[in-house]
């Protein structure tokens, strides 16, 4: 199964691919989609940037399913509603490709690649280089999204032992037993 992480930005979305062969994860891309080409006040034209990235991303590398982050609420709700914007158009390019979406709060992601929910962006880079066996740092962007790739690789594997057992975790509600989403 590949994976596709995405950790949604105004300004920068990063993204990263695994492959998941049973418990092992293999590092296949990651990178950055960059708006700095629209202007500052262009907000339309920064969303089409996100939207024919994360196409262009899918296209591209082929992966079955995503993993994005849940936006948190910041202290100002201007940049809330601004990362909102970015993150719909993250997930309107997911979507419009036909792919799979599950969400994953930043708290989330951090556990299941540091251990503990208060991480720092330079422990998840460090981790996500050792868990993938990469030569060297990934950016912090591109980190978070392989962190998110890397979380839904984990959490894939417990929802399917947990529907073999017998269980039915739903399309709809399977990720929110930890408090994500899947739809």
């Amino acid at each position: 199964m590949r994976v596709l992480g995405i950790d949604p930005g105004l300004q920068t979305t990063g993204f990263g691919l695994v492959d998941v062969d049973g418990p092992h994860l293999h590092y296949v891309a990651s990178g950055t989609i960059k708006t700095r080409e629209a202007a500052l006040g262009d907000l339309p034209g920064r969303l089409k940037i996100i939207y024919e990235g994360v196409r262009e991303v899918v296209e591209r590398y082929q992966p079955q399913v995503a993993s994005v982050e849940i936006v948190f609420v910041n202290v100002n709700p201007q940049s809330t509603l601004l990362l909102g914007q970015a993150r719909g158009a993250a997930l309107a390019g997911l979507v419009s490709c036909a792919l799979p979406v599950n969400e994953y709060t930043a708290l989330q992601m951090k556990k299941a690649i540091v251990g503990h929910g208060l991480a720092r962006k330079e422990q998840i880079q460090e981790m996500v280089a050792r868990l993938l066996r990469l030569p060297s740092l990934p950016g912090k962007d591109a980190a978070d999204a392989l962190g998110l790739a890397i979380c839904h690789a984990h959490a894939a594997r417990t929802f399917e032992a947990v529907g073999k057992a017998g269980g039915r975790p739903g399309r709809r509600t399977h990720g929110q037993m930890k408090g994500g989403r899947s739809y």
